[in-house]
């Protein structure tokens, strides 16, 4: 079911109209996850945009075009002034989750170190996307996405703050949680949150009323409820979206089981990052329902009820191109299937040396020539054996040159998707098993020494992607610290 509604067209100050300067737009967080998908969907409705990141880097490897790019950080005043010069609208994205138990305190410090340069520059409009509060929300991430709100209203800049509960779209935390949840555990044990309500909006809903909401003078200063037509438990939730990828979820509640104690064991089943898992698990005990339909009334538009949110996106990732570089949801699309965790379980090993970032490349980009995998030679030849065996590329293939390597090269069962000489070298595992996989070597200069890193990401794919990571997990530790290791060595042998 979907639901539209209509507004008045003369309350709007959009840029589309005659005599209306063109705005500059502010993405600030745009290497997370509404930023990321923000800033290209502004590019598409023609806006000038300007994203920021701590670290720029990351937004080149998205390959936006026609957006400026600029590091700032907003525990680092020094850095916003020159990033909100000339911005006539400041979405502000950022939250500190992902930092443990302090969050809430660098959330603040963060809020008014933003307000503060937006003031002192002249913004036109802060644009916060926050989340749905309960009447004395007990969970302290649902208090500080509250009190974050607050603290950019007590600026002189208006405020426009969107509170959404879950978001169903690729790579959103909540979203992928659940994903998880069902993908890995066909029989559940779980707390008294999975009868808390919400309603659940579509990423692509919540981008429509980003993008507009600015365009309105009257929502300055006011505070709008974002939600999907639907009001659903989470064990709804999950039996829904068993039911679109063929899984039927048996669901336990237990009293006893709280929403923190549930929280230990997200580690182990979710590949979403534990703290902000965690964070969100926490703020699940009660109700977050959008009852005000006072923004649906201003932006009218199709509001997608779960099914048809949660399929698109599926879509979403299905269409999902692979980048220059691994990035989170990145390799879940590459011969997609839904049980596909979105978010990557990690490990790596690392080695320092003083050769130089030349020697290190010339060792690295020898890998797979007559088999030479530089280190664990018996168990990546016993690795290689079950994977010929099961009719997997391995031993089949030989690389195009002893020496150089470019994207979509073969080495043995895996293929290059990115080569940065001199600094990082991308493998997509294409071995059979039960997810997906991603190999990485990176070089980093640190001053007089270079760093050279091993890392994987692996994908899992339901419960048996799961067992194989923990299985091998010991054995990695062991693997890619010693080929770090290896390569230092080999390359200060050859040099």
């Amino acid at each position: 079911m979907s639901r539209s509604c209509t507004t008045n067209k003369s309350d709007t100050i959009s840029d589309g109209l005659p005599g209306v300067p063109l705005s500059r737009h502010l993405v600030f967080g745009a290497s997370g996850y509404i930023g990321g998908h923000l800033v290209p969907f502004l590019l598409g409705e023609g806006r000038q945009v300007r994203a920021t990141a701590r670290n720029v880097e990351v937004l080149e490897s998205r390959e936006w075009t026609g957006v400026e790019l600029a590091a700032a950080d907003a525990m680092r005043p020094d850095t916003l002034d020159q990033v909100l010069n000339d911005v006539d609208i400041a979405y502000y994205l950022v939250h500190s989750m992902a930092a443990g138990a302090d969050f809430p305190r660098l959330d603040a410090s963060a809020a008014r170190n933003f307000a503060a340069a937006a003031e002192r520059q002249g913004v036109r409009r802060i644009v916060y996307l926050g989340g749905l509060v309960p009447e004395a929300p007990r969970s302290a991430h649902l208090r500080s996405r509250q009190q974050t709100g607050d603290i950019l209203r007590a600026g002189s800049v208006p405020v426009t703050e969107l509170r959404a509960g879950m978001i169903i779209g690729p790579g959103s935390a909540a979203w992928e949680v659940i994903r998880d949840l069902v993908n890995h555990l066909p029989v559940m044990v779980t707390p008294r949150w999975v009868s808390s309500r919400s309603t659940p909006v579509a990423l692509s809903n919540l981008l429509r009323y980003l993008a507009d909401i600015p365009q309105y003078e009257v929502a300055a200063g006011q505070t709008y409820d974002v939600g999907g037509p639907d009001v659903l438990t989470y064990a709804e939730i999950m039996r829904r979206y068993g039911a679109l990828v063929g899984k039927r979820p048996m669901i336990i509640p237990v009293p006893v089981l709280t929403p923190r104690l549930s929280s230990y064991w997200l580690r182990l089943v979710t590949s979403v990052p534990t703290n902000v898992a965690r964070a969100l698990i926490d703020g699940l005990s009660q109700d977050v329902v959008a009852d005000d339909d006072r923004l649906a009334k201003l932006i009218p538009q199709e509001l997608l009820d779960f099914d048809a949110a949660a399929t698109e996106s599926l879509e979403a990732e299905r269409q999902h191109a692979i980048p220059a570089r691994w990035v989170e949801g990145a390799i879940a699309c590459d011969n997609f299937r839904p049980e596909y965790s979105f978010y990557a379980k990690q490990a790596e090993g690392s080695a320092v040396t003083n050769a130089s970032a030349a020697d290190l490349w010339a060792v690295v980009s020898q890998i797979g020539h007559k088999g030479e995998f530089f280190y664990g030679h018996a168990l990546w030849w016993l690795r290689r054996t079950v994977d010929w065996t099961i009719g997997g590329p391995s031993f089949r293939r030989s690389r195009r040159h002893p020496e150089h390597l470019r994207a979509g090269d073969v080495v043995d069962a895996w293929r290059v998707i990115a080569v940065e000489p001199g600094m990082r070298l991308t493998l997509l595992m294409e071995m059979k098993a039960p997810g997906a996989g991603v190999l990485e070597f990176i070089i980093v200069d640190e001053g007089v020494r270079r760093r050279i890193f091993m890392r994987a990401y692996w994908h899992p794919a339901g419960v048996w992607g799961l067992l194989y990571w923990y299985a091998l997990l010991p054995i990695h530790a062991f693997l890619f610290n010693g080929t770090a290791r290896a390569i230092v060595r080999i390359a200060n042998r050859d040099n």
